[in-house]
């Protein structure tokens, strides 16, 4: 909870009509027995900007926004800012229509827009859900209706028969959407991810630049891994167009669906859609080795049978690039080699440990002020680590990524101190996005951050 849903918070729970900030003075609530003061110390410039700018990230930019069971409006009077208490219904309730709000979603910088049968909209904006509870709420009817005017027929036959699809919908220059249309108890429903019209770059990105090194290699294996809505198809999006920026290749995605769109620069990039362009990526995968490939990206390592013809081109002369839903780069190797039967996880750790070059683990953390800013956890395969591979090793390479900062390696309770120490993000954030929250409450205390 922001700071400023705290204190509107508050003031819902002494039954008042307002909240009122003035630079100089200490905040209050308004109430029938008159001012109550919410804090201690009087609000300088610098905390009623913070202020202001948590509502606008909270509201979406506009006048009303929904708090708990309440509502409240901003204005301006006499230089104090005033949050007046309404009940949500006095706010204009409008239709919805989805072209619109994809419209609004793009241009508030929110990431997805749920349209959910009896709900009201509801979108996802620096990784927090807000329901935008000025548009009424969604009726089957109305919306398989809209989407009938977005969606190919062939989309929603599949729909029809399977109660779920994947797409991706596109506004020709304006933005394209991985779209997710499917059924729950309550009707139709649709999830619609915004895919950004540019490709970020891996300076853009932050990424370290010893993973960038890694696009460089002629073969190997190069793995993103994170949980959902992590970013990891951005980050491969800018690793691969750097080499397409940089490097005379020939690049082959297999995605499900299509979500960046590269042009040719340096290199010939050939982005096949699964369901659309081929059938599978096993089959994809297996054709790719007769369409000449330097390159190959592979949206998702889904199955046994995808990830053991991943991890054979790699090792035979191809660089692969791909991703896998793992918290760390150690859960990653594990993850692969569990995959298999046990009486063949030996021959795929030795075919791994050649194979891998180096795994990014990512989240997303809140940047202070709006926005969202990666933790990456770094993992170079070197013959050390390529050595506990094999031999079913590890658990030990923590400790190796730990004396290998000078190489690029980095864990990710390092990652998340690094942000938190920049004040790019709240330590409270920092704990709820690690992996060993125990390990990094002892360091920030340790340091005095938390």
């Amino acid at each position: 909870m922001t700071n400023i849903e705290k204190m509107l918070d508050a003031v819902i729970q002494l039954k008042g009509t307002g909240l009122e900030l003035s630079e100089g003075e200490i905040p209050v609530a308004i109430t029938t027995e008159g001012a109550r003061k919410l804090t201690k110390s009087p609000l300088g410039e610098r905390e009623i900007k913070m202020l202001l700018s948590e509502w606008e990230n909270i509201s979406l930019g506009q006048d009303f926004c929904k708090i708990g069971a309440a509502g409240f409006r901003i204005s301006k009077l006499e230089g104090k800012t005033i949050f007046k208490q309404e009940t949500p219904s006095k706010a204009a309730v409008e239709k919805f229509s989805v072209k619109k709000l994809l419209e609004f979603i793009v241009e508030k910088g929110a990431s997805d827009l749920h349209l959910s049968t009896g709900c009201h909209p509801i979108i996802r904006l620096d990784g927090d859900i807000a329901t935008l509870t000025e548009y009424n709420l969604v009726t089957e009817d109305e919306l398989l209706e809209q989407l009938k005017a977005i969606v190919p027929e062939s989309a929603l036959e599949e729909f029809d028969k399977t109660n779920d699809v994947d797409l991706a919908y596109s506004v020709p220059g304006f933005a394209r959407f991985r779209t997710n249309i499917f059924r729950d108890h309550r009707g139709a429903c649709v999830v619609f991810r915004v895919i950004p019209s540019e490709i970020l770059t891996v300076k853009d990105l932050n990424v370290p630049r010893e993973v960038v090194a890694l696009t460089s290699l002629s073969k190997g294996l190069i793995l993103v891994t994170g949980p959902t809505g992590s970013g990891k198809s951005t980050t491969l999006a800018a690793l691969l167009d750097h080499i397409n920026q940089t490097e005379n290749k020939h690049i082959i995605t297999i995605e499900d669906p299509l979500e960046f769109i590269h042009e040719n620069k340096k290199s010939l990039v050939n982005q096949r859609e699964v369901h659309t362009h081929t059938e599978s990526f096993k089959r994809s995968l297996r054709a790719a080795l007769r369409e000449d490939p330097d390159v190959i990206l592979v949206g998702e390592m889904r199955d046994l049978e995808t990830i053991a013809i991943a991890v054979e081109m790699a090792v035979t002369g191809h660089l692969v690039l791909g991703t896998l839903h793992t918290a760390t780069a150690v859960g990653t190797v594990d993850r692969i080699v569990d995959q298999f039967p046990v009486d063949q996880q030996s021959q795929i750790r030795v075919m791994l440990s050649d194979a891998l070059s180096g795994v990014i683990s990512q989240v997303l953390c809140k940047k202070k002020g709006g926005g969202r800013a990666a933790a990456y956890e770094v993992l170079i395969v070197t013959p050390s680590v390529a050595n506990l591979i094999r031999e079913k090793k590890t658990f030990q390479i923590p400790s190796l990524m730990q004396t290998g900062k000078g190489m690029g390696m980095m864990l990710m309770n390092d990652a998340l101190m690094t942000l938190v120490e920049k004040g790019v993000i709240d330590p409270q954030d920092a704990l709820d996005r690690s992996t060993d929250p125990d390990d990094l409450k002892k360091t920030l205390k340790a340091k005095k951050l938390g």
